[in-house]
């Protein structure tokens, strides 16, 4: 049984492997192409490069005249930080308010909330922007952060997993802290904040993710090349009218993964557990 065992065991880490191997495989080509020049990446004969092309990093981080990709990256990196601020302030106010009090409407308001998220984005693409347009908002960072103080970006989903971690936590901790004199914002500040880490930290994570990977928001409200994401600079290499760099195109994007990927895998464990117990109850 034990030997049985075993052989299923190889059998099982043998399949993930492969999954896993065929997932990153476009990742490992794209990071392999990023070291290439561009007769190798046409030629598609090797996945390693003949030649190392470090020189695709540095040249790739000023191709763009009179601005570098550091411009790029802190464009990108002050959007995420403003809504990830913004989510943390509006989604955890929220769900407080869905998971410990009571008030007229409450279930109605829920559902509510909770059904803008069978909404497609796309839907709300044209009148989001003709609102921002009337408000002269296009043409800056706004629309991009202002949102997520509303609980406008991603906000459903943030308020269900917050609503759903405070729940599990035993509301005897909210009756002591009355009992020590504790108001509704002592409560939310002393007790449950400090006991929400890890969905705080899930928050961080998918907030940050989904920021710094979005284009279609960027390229909608930002038209000055100043205020451009590493998402809209990325899409400068490609000109229908000259040769695409394609070395420095990979390598500019394979620099792009690095803070993503930092913050998942340095906060992962916080990650797990704030998914995991965010649906203890329902």
């Amino acid at each position: 049984m034990t030997r049985r065992r075993i052989i299923l065991t190889i059998i099982k880490n043998i399949i993930i492997f492969g999954a896993a191997l065929i997932s990153i495989y476009p990742v490992i080509w794209m990071i392999m192409g990023s070291f290439k020049t561009i007769v190798e990446i046409v030629s598609l004969t090797s996945i390693l490069p003949k030649v190392w092309m470090f020189e695709n990093y540095t040249k790739g981080w000023y191709s763009i005249p009179a601005h570098s990709f550091g411009q790029f990256f802190g464009n990108s990196l002050i959007i995420a930080v403003l809504v990830i601020i913004g989510n943390l302030i509006s989604t955890t106010i929220a769900g407080f308010s869905f998971a410990r009090l009571e008030f007229p409407l409450k279930k109605i308001l829920f559902a509510a909330v909770m059904a803008t998220l069978m909404l497609p984005n796309q839907i709300l693409l044209i009148p989001r922007y003709v609102m921002f347009a009337k408000i002269k908002w296009t043409g800056t960072i706004l629309p991009l952060t202002v949102p997520a103080y509303l609980a406008q970006v991603s906000g459903a989903f943030f308020i269900y997993l917050t609503m759903q971690y405070m729940r599990s936590i035993p509301k005897e901790l909210d009756e002591a802290g009355v009992v020590d004199g504790c108001n509704y914002f002592s409560i939310f500040f002393r007790i449950l904040l400090p006991n929400c880490i890890p969905v705080l930290v899930t928050i961080c994570i998918f907030s940050f993710i989904w920021t710094w990977d979005d284009f279609m928001n960027p390229l909608l409200y930002l038209t000055k090349i100043n205020n451009y994401t590493i998402s809209l600079a990325l899409r400068l290499f490609v000109d229908n009218q000259a040769l695409t760099s394609w070395g420095q195109l990979f390598a500019m994007s394979t620099l792009s993964l690095v803070p993503p990927l930092g913050i998942f895998f340095f906060m992962q464990r916080y990650f797990v557990e704030g998914v995991t117990m965010s649906g203890i109850k329902g």
